[in-house]
């Protein structure tokens, strides 16, 4: 059942899926991990393609009441996507949005700062940016993740895991905001991504700060 031994195992075998993709790219693509887990897959992918590696933090601006449907999200740099759909029958008023998002961006703001150490992000615009994470179970996550790189101006999105159920890595490459999708294992019967790795120990907010800041540090 264990097709990775551990996160660093199976960002090196998607680096050798991605070269093909996007070697020789200018300006080379901007490698994005989702925290955390999604950060220690994504650095040897950046290492592998000469890539700047980056932390996409984002956070989903749930309904009042109901967390977990979703009236949007929010990412760094002001980056903003709204469900409108959910906004009319969830019949939020603007405050209670606004109030929402006050609380989110100011969590968001706390967990960009314990990963990156005040460094700036990354510019995506006009560039090709690689979202990373260690596994697609539900997708919401990574849904999220993709319009707000897709809000921050990226021209070329792709979504790269080792691990995903099947059936949200169809609705993830429906997506409008998505080039590409490249997964090494898509398993009927998809129970659980954690079932995939031998070692999937929880990655640590100071794991996430040491691999962006040794990035960072060429």
């Amino acid at each position: 059942m264990n097709a990775f031994a551990n996160r660093h195992e199976a960002g090196a075998a998607l680096a050798d899926r991605l070269l093909a993709e996007v070697d020789g790219a200018a300006p080379p693509p901007v490698v994005l991990g989702l925290p955390r887990g999604g950060v220690p897959v994504a650095a040897p992918v950046a290492a592998a393609l000469g890539a700047p590696l980056d932390v996409l933090v984002v956070r989903k601006l749930g309904v009042p009441g109901r967390p977990e449907l979703a009236m949007g999200a929010i990412g760094e740099t002001g980056a903003r996507v709204l469900n409108d759909d959910v906004l009319a029958s969830s019949r939020a008023a603007r405050a209670e949005l606004a109030a929402v998002e006050r609380r989110e961006r100011a969590e968001l703001e706390a967990r960009v700062a314990r990963f990156r150490g005040g460094a700036p992000p990354i510019p995506l615009a006009g560039r090709t940016a690689v979202v990373v994470d260690d596994g697609i179970a539900t997708g919401a996550t990574m849904r999220v993740a993709c319009r707000v790189a897709h809000a921050r101006g990226a021209a070329r999105l792709i979504v790269a895991t080792p691990v995903a159920a099947p059936e949200s890595l169809a609705e993830i490459a429906a997506m409008p905001e998505v080039d590409e999708v490249i997964c090494l294992l898509a398993p009927p019967g998809f129970m659980a991504v954690g079932m995939h790795y031998l070692d999937f120990r929880q990655t640590e907010d100071s794991e996430v700060a040491r691999l962006l800041a040794a990035a960072r540090s060429g």
